[in-house]
């Protein structure tokens, strides 16, 4: 388990066209001794919000990483929880595949999920962002727990990359999708592929259709030629460069338009 700076970006520098010093990238210990990565954007630049950004199965891989560098560089303070910390790990072995991943996933429980979540925005409260001016974003088994969270905590907004666990929960404590959609308090953006092998799209209506029950601002956006894992652009099998493109811009404005800058 990562104990210091996240080794996948190890104090990243990077710089815009002005010159100014714009990501680093640092790993801290949350409430209850919980591993965060957590990005900022430069220094002259003040957050506009507080964002939580949720791993797919696989953990704090490069990929996530990449994901909350981007995001930062758009203006956001990022915070990621290390989900698999008390299995002692920080990812999934590449080199075991997707089985051991799902395997891993298995292991979560819906009181450890909600733990770990509430820890990642206690820091952002700490760093002056309560959850008016907070949001969370998640990718697979993380877009599940964004939506699940949503219904918890009265966020700014919600974004679910691909989430599963539509009509079947994945752990213990933490309902079908179909079943928490109605009780979200914020705004959810969803979205989805069309070939996704594990969400059919009689899924997706009805999850479209649950969260629109809610009265909270949402939208469910899928997308034909797409399946799971669509932004992954670290797996070239299952990249879709156009959805990911457009699944980026729709998440990035929905962001915009519900979190308020103070």
């Amino acid at each position: 388990m990562a104990t210091g700076t996240n080794d996948a970006a190890s104090h990243r520098t990077r710089h815009d066209g002005e010159g100014r010093a714009r990501l680093r990238a640092q790993a801290v210990r949350g409430r209850g001794g919980l591993p965060l990565t957590v990005l900022a954007p430069a220094a002259k630049d003040p957050p506009r919000g507080g964002l939580v950004v949720v791993q797919d199965a696989r953990g704090i891989t490069p990929y996530l990483v990449s994901v909350c560098d981007r995001l930062a560089a758009a203006g956001w303070l990022t915070v990621a929880p290390h989900l698999y910390h008390r299995d002692g790990l920080d990812e999934v072995d590449p080199a075991d595949g997707w089985a051991a991943a799902t395997s891993t996933m298995g292991t979560l429980s819906g009181a450890g999920i909600d733990a770990d979540i509430d820890a990642a925005l206690g820091h952002l409260l700490a760093a002056g962002f309560p959850a008016e001016r907070s949001a969370i974003i998640g990718f697979c088994m993380g877009g599940t727990v964004a939506l699940h969270t949503a219904t918890r905590h009265t966020l700014a907004a919600a974004v679910s990359f691909y989430g599963g666990g539509i009509s079947t929960p994945y752990w213990p404590g933490i309902p079908a999708l179909v079943e928490a959609a109605p009780s979200l308090r914020g705004p959810w953006l969803g979205l989805y592929g069309e070939e996704d092998a594990l969400i059919s799209t009689d899924e997706i209506a009805a999850l479209r259709a649950a969260a629109a029950r809610s009265g909270a601002p949402t939208e469910l956006v899928s997308y034909a030629g797409a399946g799971h894992a669509f932004h992954s652009d670290d797996r070239e099998a299952l990249y879709r460069p156009v959805a990911a493109a457009d699944g980026w811009s729709r998440a990035l404005a929905f962001l915009d338009r519900h979190v308020r800058p103070r």
